[in-house]
């Protein structure tokens, strides 16, 4: 039986982690499966993921080829069985949409052919450029059952539990993204009707008759308004629409989990996957969270799952994905753990261009990130490539074959569409067996947080449709996008890491923040934001809290009404706002406590005046204030309101005077050094390390002020990660600490990767120890000292062995 519960993923009642490869049965050779599948165990995975393309199985109406009977590659069972059979467990994707970059994302030529009006109408009337439908459409949705049907025909008898390997079900793919990304929402008229019916329940008559001046109950009338709003209650739609859109998502997902139960698939968790990141960052994927939470949080028994493409993980986005596995946790459900469903890997040459190409430390340091963070399955995407067949059915759109990327497959892969191994093969499969060896610890590990958390405010993100033509609400998008990440994210998100905060993440929208569990928190704010957050955070302060607010102090709630209520408690008055331009260089100079320090340049400042407020940062040539520290009850408010560099010390300095200190720092001063801690309830730990820079760095860890590791400074290679235990027990041997990462675990024998000139590896005393030339053994009190004799750039590998108790 398959389980999630207190954020683990629990298989026959045991935390486990799912290290998972994406392999595509259908873009290859039936006779090159079992090679596919051997490469990814080689690699140290001990799952395997597939999509199940609709179009594929089903090319022409009611003729559903599932057992291979029109092409051997289909079949599914089979190749799920093989998997079962190789010692794997199976996760499984059958849509309706995959996307994958195939045909219609997946759906068949027919369905389009066969209802044509599924296919979304949106702004001003225009249709959507890409192949998305109205998913609540009856049409869609009796033919998406039919395809369930069948396919969880194959699904259901072979659920783990059922002797099968099958741990996981994902419903449908990336909902909701496609309409993003066009900014054209559905507006067909079935979703207007329903958007009617949505209204009416959730307002009384008299205050939508305020909210929109016309009558909502003619449809026709109503289809234009939406579609073409006027700026009169442009805001209001924004608003409404988000939330409509949302509940619209939840109930398609819900439907579709109904049917796949209807037809046995049950007890296995569902899966939602959120989509976002592109680009090399994570800036945007908050609106995919903000889609979706209503879809995984409406009932038990879901897992949300990111998509993680950010490339390599360096200074410049590192920081976008500790934002985003706080921001996903936040809004979960308690028992709803973290995952990756498309967990980039490869080379990054999508393009076959030979560019971009990632370091071999990509899929390293974001595999450790995420495992450190608490993420308990990785879904390696695209672990191997393939080949995009042609179509039976020729629908002669110039190839005619299955996908949009021309024959080949998974150019990028760490094993090619011809089965060869790429150069972030082996790293790759060296970070998958590092933390599988220590597996068993790691499931039910929570990362180690410090006194603050990172602010989520979910409608901060709800801008995926925005009418441009309407000044109102594009207004408001525009300075949502401008204030709720970018600078909050590299100047304050990064500068606490780089500090040595370990962050969790509060959803202060949907949460009540407690100054007794949380001390304090650091938030993104813009120029709007809802009475009821503002007064949780008056109230916040008041009890105690401590409040560190980048951005702009909130004028207006979300609609663009007056709303100051979080100004008027901090005693200031917004004056203002000064921008960078032509002949203008806008110059921020500190006082206060956060003086002496050099004046810096800016290009945006929120001005205030007050009598009330420590100022901390100032105007050069107006002195106005724009930065300020206050006592707001029992609590306290430190706010910089302009554009401000990455100045480590200053935001040091400011979240110690709120009350929260780091407890795990070092002593390097080139900094670029990521670092974290998870523990499990038996207090085994262990420190995850990433020098995100490209040379040598050495360094003392220190805890509360306390050098780790027997004082011993550590060597971090360029590009290198270590996850490094403290008091872990392996196979009953109590590994006290280590320079040495565990790399595998025997019955008799721990296997390490050594990374240091000299690596000391410190057992609990009673320890059996076998004795070998590669290192040397001497007991200090309760310890067992073993020093390595190798230098770790010569040779890093060592097997440490023990005589049985």
């Amino acid at each position: 039986m398959v389980t999630i519960e207190n954020k683990q993923i629990l298989i026959d009642g045991k935390p486990t982690i799912i290290m998972c490869g994406e392999i595509h049965y259908y873009r290859l050779k039936f006779d090159e499966w079992k090679d596919r599948i051997e490469k990814l165990k080689a690699a140290g995975c001990n799952a395997v993921a597939s999509y199940v393309p609709w179009i594929c199985h089903e090319e022409r109406e009611g003729d559903i080829d599932l057992d291979g009977h029109s092409r051997k590659e289909l079949n599914l069972g089979a190749f799920i069985d093989m998997c079962r059979d190789s010692g794997l467990y199976f996760f499984v994707r059958p849509g309706p949409f995959i996307m994958a970059e195939m045909k219609n994302e997946g759906i068949p030529y027919w369905v389009f052919e066969k209802h044509p009006h599924i296919v979304p109408i949106s702004w001003d009337g225009s249709k959507a450029t890409a192949k998305t439908v109205d998913y609540l459409s009856p049409e869609f949705l009796e033919e998406s059952r039919k395809w369930y049907s069948a396919v969880m025909s194959v699904i259901a008898p072979r659920l783990y539990g059922k002797g099968g390997n099958i741990i996981g079900v994902q419903l449908d793919n990336e909902i909701g993204m496609l309409s993003w990304v066009q900014n054209k929402p559905v507006l067909n008229d079935n979703v207007i009707k329903d958007f009617a019916a949505w209204l009416r329940g959730k307002y009384a008559p008299s205050s939508l008759r305020e909210r929109y001046p016309f009558d909502i109950g003619d449809t026709s009338l109503l289809a234009e308004k939406v579609r073409t709003p006027e700026d009169t209650y442009a805001a209001e739609l924004l608003h409404d629409l988000g939330y409509f859109m949302r509940n619209r998502f939840a109930r398609y997902v819900a439907t579709l989990r109904a049917y796949a139960e209807e037809f046995g698939v049950k007890e296995v968790p569902f899966v939602i996957n959120i989509h976002g990141t592109g680009g090399g960052r994570a800036l945007m994927y908050p609106i995919g969270i903000s889609q979706l939470y209503e879809a995984y949080t409406q009932d038990k028994g879901y897992i949300s799952g990111s998509d993680i493409y950010l490339g390599d993980l360096t200074m410049n986005n590192f920081q976008d994905l500790y934002i985003i596995n706080g921001f996903m946790d936040a809004v979960a459900n308690e028992d709803q753990p973290l995952t990756s469903i498309e967990f980039e890997c490869g080379d990054g040459n999508y393009g076959c261009t030979l560019s971009p190409r990632y370091d071999v430390s990509a899929a390293d340091f974001k595999t450790r990130m995420c495992i450190a963070q608490g993420n308990r399955m990785l879904n390696y995407y695209l672990f191997a490539g393939g080949r995009n067949y042609v179509l039976n059915h020729k629908p002669h759109d110039g190839n005619d074959r299955i996908a949009i990327t021309g024959e080949r497959h998974g150019f990028a892969a760490p094993v090619s569409p011809e089965g060869e191994l790429n150069y972030t093969y082996p790293r790759m499969s060296r970070t998958i067996k590092t933390i599988l060896a220590a597996g068993e610890k790691v499931a039910s590990m929570q990362e180690e947080h410090d006194d603050v958390a990172f602010a989520f405010i979910p409608d901060y993100y709800m801008t995926e449709y925005c009418y441009k033509k309407s000044g109102r609400m594009k207004g408001i998008v525009e300075n949502l996008e401008a204030r709720r990440a970018g600078g909050a994210w590299e100047i304050m998100g990064r500068a606490m890491l780089l500090a040595g905060y370990r962050f969790g993440s509060i959803d202060i929208q949907n949460k009540w923040p407690d100054s007794k569990t949380t001390s304090v928190i650091a938030l993104p704010s813009a120029r709007y934001m809802d009475s009821s957050i503002q007064k949780k955070l008056v109230d916040y302060m008041s009890s105690g809290g401590g409040l560190l607010i980048y951005g702009e102090l909130p004028q207006y709630d979300m609609e663009g009404k007056p709303c100051r209520l979080l100004a008027e408690a901090l005693g200031v008055e917004i004056s203002g706002e000064r921008y960078d331009g032509q002949g203008f260089y806008l110059s921020i100079y500190a006082d206060g406590w956060a003086n002496p320090r050099p004046e810096i340049r800016s290009h945006y400042a929120q001005v205030f005046k007050s009598d009330k407020v420590d100022a901390i940062l100032r105007v050069r040539g107006t002195d106005e204030i724009c930065g300020f520290d206050v006592a707001v009850g029992r609590g306290r408010a430190i706010v910089i309101a302009c554009s401000y560099i990455c100045d480590i010390k200053l935001f040091k300095a400011a979240l110690e005077k709120l009350g929260a200190k780091a407890s795990l720092t070092h002593d390097c001063s080139y900094h670029g050094i990521f670092m974290t801690s998870a523990s499990n309830g038996e207090k085994e730990r262990f420190i995850h390390i990433l020098n995100l820079d490209g040379f040598e760095k050495e360094f003392h860890i220190f805890e509360k002020g306390c050098k780790l590791f027997g004082g011993r400074k550590l060597h971090l290679q360029p590009r290198d990660g270590l996850m490094l235990p403290l008091n872990v027990e392996f196979g009953g041997i109590k590994v006290r600490y280590s320079t040495a990462e565990v790399l595998g675990v025997a019955e008799s024998s721990i296997e390490f990767r050594l990374t240091q000139p000299e690596d000391i590896i410190v057992f609990e005393k009673g320890s059996k120890i076998k004795p070998s030339d590669d290192y040397t053994i001497h007991e200090e009190g309760d310890d067992m000292i073993l020093l390595s004799r190798k230098h770790s750039k010569i040779d890093d590998h060592l097997v440490v062995a023990f005589d049985k108790v």
